[in-house]
């Protein structure tokens, strides 16, 4: 496992990261590790834009085609 360490953090901040762990009963590390977690699973929008670019276009109605003739209902 790697080690991270982050300097400069303003005293506000830290102290608002520590509020959130102990709201939710972890330590500030387990806080962090989990929110690192949750930020590196997240796709970039470079990442979205290169996985919707390698996609076959889809075919048939155009969404807003769709979305108009739903309007047409109400």
């Amino acid at each position: 496992m790697s080690v991270i360490q982050i300097r400069g953090v303003p005293d506000q901040t830290a102290d608002r990261l520590k509020r959130r762990a102990e709201d939710q009963g972890k330590s500030l590390s387990d806080y962090l590790r989990g929110e690192l977690e949750r930020i590196a699973i997240q796709p970039t929008l470079a990442e979205m834009l290169e996985r919707v670019a390698t996609r076959p276009p889809v075919r048939g109605r155009s969404a807003a085609s769709i979305l108009r003739e739903e309007r047409d209902r109400s």
